[in-house]
């Protein structure tokens, strides 16, 4: 099961221009607490909430690169 909420979450985070790797890790970064089994069926029944939350992660890693990139200008 795992791995179909995977290629699930996969296939939806692309349609958005987002890695899966890379949406796990802003989405870890912006603290959403939704596990893959709610991912993958956002993903397939509600597209538009999915897009949402693909949005807070990729807002989520633009900060976050954002702030190394200003620690990195600051050394």
């Amino acid at each position: 099961m795992r791995a179909m909420w995977i290629q699930r979450i996969n296939a939806g985070t692309r349609e958005h221009g987002l890695k899966y790797g890379d949406f796990i890790h802003g989405q870890k970064l912006a603290n959403v607490a939704l596990d893959r089994k709610i991912l993958a069926d956002l993903a397939v029944t509600e597209p538009f909430s999915f897009k949402k939350v693909v949005d807070i992660a990729r807002d989520a890693l633009m900060v976050s690169k954002q702030a190394q990139a200003a620690a990195l200008a600051q050394a």
